[in-house]
């Protein structure tokens, strides 16, 4: 059960072993990054099939206050052929099934057939995003670091991304498999280069209210 007032403060939340097992086989079994660090995975695939349908991860997002949707879905997985390291951001772009020119609505561009637009923070203020860890991860492997409660400051330039979070607390984010970070999509995050030969596999799955987009923009990952 998620502590909503600890949530409000720090725009974040754990599940522990949040996951059945024989689903973590299942989506460790279908994940795919086609040689690649990232992917976003085929319809079709294992782990778009879970997150698409009736699944444990909505039912913690409706727990939110939200009418979750799923929007955005993404699997990672770093290793020593795929290694990187993310400086402090917010993800402020969404994925959306076609493009229209529509006020507050910037820098679009399609990618991974779909448009992707940065869409006004009313938008982002009603989402979160959701990790799941297929493999353990520490700060040896690049785990996630987050500045708590920093989701409050809004859009956060990009240039003054990093010194706003180094005035939070920083909170790093080791997890075994199975459990589930829950974060407000604004939330200032980074991560490190990975310094083990062991593989880090993650899903990332964006959810937003169901009522947070208006027509005539379609959510790309709406099969209502």
């Amino acid at each position: 059960m998620i502590d909503r007032r600890d949530f409000e403060d720090t725009g974040r939340a754990w599940i522990r072993n949040a996951i059945p097992p024989g689903d973590l086989i299942k989506l460790a079994n279908g994940f795919q990054t086609k040689g690649r660090a990232g992917d976003r995975p085929a319809f079709d695939s294992p782990v778009s099939e879970y997150f698409l349908g009736p699944n444990p991860v909505s039912g913690i997002a409706g727990s939110l206050g939200l009418d979750p949707v799923p929007v955005r879905l993404a699997v990672f997985n770093k290793t020593d052929a795929f290694n990187w390291s993310v400086p402090w951001h917010q993800d402020r772009v969404i994925a959306v099934s076609a493009h229209h020119e529509l006020p507050d609505h910037k820098a679009w561009l399609p990618k991974d057939g779909y448009w992707h637009v940065e869409p006004p923070v009313s938008i982002l203020e009603r989402m979160i995003f959701v990790r799941l860890h297929i493999d353990a991860a520490d700060e040896t492997n690049g785990c996630l670091q987050l500045a708590l409660g920093s989701y409050k400051a809004g859009r956060v330039p990009a240039g003054e991304a990093a010194a706003f979070a180094e005035s939070c607390p920083i909170e790093s984010c080791p997890a075994q498999s199975g459990d589930l970070l829950v974060v407000k999509a604004l939330t200032l995050h980074r991560s490190s280069s990975s310094r083990s030969a062991m593989q880090r596999r993650a899903v990332r799955v964006d959810y937003a209210d169901r009522s947070a987009l208006n027509a005539p923009l379609r959510w790309a990952l709406d099969v209502a």
